[in-house]
Parts: C-alpha cells; structure tokens; sequence
C-alpha cells in the first residue's frame, strides 16, 4: 500500500518578475512524498506547483483537496488518475511521484540518455517584463550566455506596479527592443519568440500583430485572452506572425474537448505545461491531437521548483523535439531545491555527480 506526505515549500524570487498579469515575488508549491509501506526508505518525490489565479485548479481549499486526494493516493493510482482530471498540479505531482518511486527514488522519473548525462536539451532564454532598462540588461545577458533562442514577455499592463527601476515600458519600447535585436543578429543566429499573456484586446491585436511580424519573429504566444475562440480562429487564419496557444489549453482536461479546440482553432503551435495541464499522460494527449491537426508543438515549465523542473525536463527529452524548449526557470529563486540540473550556452542538461 501506499502512503503520502506533503510539504509546503514558498519559492523566493531573486527579483520580482513581471507578465502581463502582474509581478510575482513568492510562489507556492507542495511536494508530495510516496513510498510504500514495505519499503519506506524509497521515497518518490512529485511538485503540486500553483500559480495563482491560472492555475486551474487553484482556491482557497486547495491545500485541504489536496490532502484529501492524497490520502485516497491508492484509488487514483488505480483509476489512472481519472477522477481527478480537475486537479492538474495534483495529477501531475502524483504522476511524478510514482514514476520516481518505481525507478528507485533517486529523482530519476523517465530513464534516458539526459538523466545518464550524456545528452542535453535546447532552451530559450526567457526576458521578464521590467523597465526597458532592465530588459536590455537582460537581453545583453542571455546573448552573453550564448543563447541561439530568446522570448520577451510582452503585452503593456498597468498592474507593473513595481517593475524594476526605470520608465514604464509601452508597446513601442519592446518593439525598440526586437528591433535593436534585429538590427545584430538574423533569424538564423537568433529566433525569437514573443509571450502576450493575452494582454492584447481582440479589436488592437491584428495590428500588433502586423507590428510584431516586421522582426521575423518565430511566434507570439497567446495574443488575446483564451476563452475567445472564434476571435482567435480568426487571428490564426489570418495572422502574419505564428500563434501559439498556451493558456488557451489549461482548464481543458477531457480528450474530446482537446481534440475540439485544436481543430476547431488550428493555431500555428500548441505550448504544453504539464502542471497546468494535468501531467505527462494529458500533454502526451495533446501532442498526439497536434500530431494529427499538423500543428506544432514544444513544452515549457511553469515556474515550478527544481523538483517539478527535473521531470518535466526529462520528459522532454523523451518526445524528441529539436526545437528550444521553454525549461530555463530554475534559477529564479533564492531557496530552491539543489539539482543537478545546469544551463550552459543555451541548452539544459542533468548531471548527478
């Protein structure tokens, strides 16, 4: 039989970081421990990682359901977790945990030659949204890193209360910023990538979009606020830029639901974040459902911790997919799990010496 502990852990940030949606100082997270009553030295550890206000599942219950969940471990390993598809952080903590505990414990959740240290992964550098100042800076220090890939968080928001020091930035300085980009490196030497945060209202986006599509950019992410579909059917046949559907997939748990909204869409990319997404089985659901739409696709982590980070970075590389993936956040806290995990001239790799 199974037996489960949690621990609540809040994730410092080294400095506040800025989207469309507001800035984050804090951010918490639950690890779960699974280990089994005959074997109780090997311990499977899974991240139930939340963002407030997008994470589906999130409420000012969720620390009492996930307890509840968690003394039932039992039932839903044996359902395959179906009967908690409205709990993705959960489902994808649980996920972890047991591919953890099978494979011996020792954080090792999808065996490759990743985990053997002899393989790595592709990432991009991700640009916070701050002053311009502080996004320059930033910029300067990802191409200094060696990064063939970076992508701004853009999308102007009066809930920056507190960016970094500096003039609030608008819409025309982060075109400043792609151009400047632009101007020294081609497309070819460096992509780039942009994420919206659905900050743009549907009548204005068509014409950023426009704007944005003057710098040869790889694909914006979530232009306009998900929920709108027809709207964002439109700006995916018409757009002059690739979209990306990101938050657009969260709260969408049911394969026929999937399968209705990427065809009915038919966006340019899908981007999977398997704790906002429900774990490995749903992502695997959604790429298969891209696979036969011909939509692309590539996988990014949620600010979770080193825990959460480390399993979906292995997963990645079990789906073989050249494109840089979105797996650069360990670094942002000042009390994170220690991890072998290193990023070295823009690609991510694991070693456990």
């Amino acid at each position: 039989m199974l037996q489960s502990k949690i621990h609540k852990h809040t994730l410092i940030f080294k400095q506040a970081s800025g989207t469309s949606r507001g800035v984050l100082h804090t951010k918490n997270s639950w690890i779960i421990e699974l280990f089994d009553e005959a074997n109780p030295s090997v311990i499977g550890k899974g991240e139930a990682s939340i963002i407030e206000n997008l994470s589906p599942d999130w409420n000012n219950d969720y620390e009492n359901q996930l307890a509840e969940i968690c003394k039932n471990v039992n039932e839903h390993v044996a359902t395959n977790f179906s009967k908690i598809h409205d709990f993705p952080s959960i489902r994808f903590a649980l996920e972890s945990a047991l591919l953890d505990l099978k494979n011996g414990g020792k954080e090792i959740y999808f065996p490759s030659e990743f985990t053997e240290g002899k393989k790595s992964i592709s990432i991009n550098g991700l640009i916070w949204m701050g002053s311009k100042e502080f996004m320059e800076q930033q910029i300067r220090e990802k191409i200094e890193a060696g990064y063939s890939c970076i992508k701004l968080k853009i999308g102007t928001s009066t809930s920056l209360s507190d960016r970094s020091s500096g003039s609030p930035i608008t819409f025309e300085d982060e075109l400043d910023l792609l151009k400047s980009i632009r101007a020294k490196f081609s497309r070819a030497e460096m992509e780039l990538r942009v994420d919206a945060n659905g900050a743009f209202s549907i009548d204005e986006a068509p014409k950023k979009l426009d704007q944005l599509a003057k710098f040869d950019l790889h694909s914006i992410e979530q232009p306009i606020k998900q929920g709108q579909f027809e709207a964002m059917k439109k700006l995916c046949t018409s757009t002059p830029l690739p979209i990306a559907l990101d938050e657009e997939l969260i709260g969408v748990n049911l394969l026929d639901k999937k399968s209705e909204l990427l065809s009915f869409i038919k966006p340019q990319y899908i981007i999977l974040k398997p704790s906002l997404v429900g774990g490995f089985q749903s992502s695997d659901e959604w790429i298969s459902i891209a696979v036969k739409n011909k939509i692309d696709w590539w996988i990014t982590s949620a600010l979770e911790s080193n825990i959460g980070l480390n399993a979906i970075a292995q997963y990645t590389f079990t789906k073989n997919n050249p494109m840089p993936q979105g797996l650069g956040t360990g670094q942002l806290y000042t009390n994170n799990f220690p991890s072998g995990l290193r990023i070295e001239k823009g690609r991510l790799s694991l070693s456990n010496s």
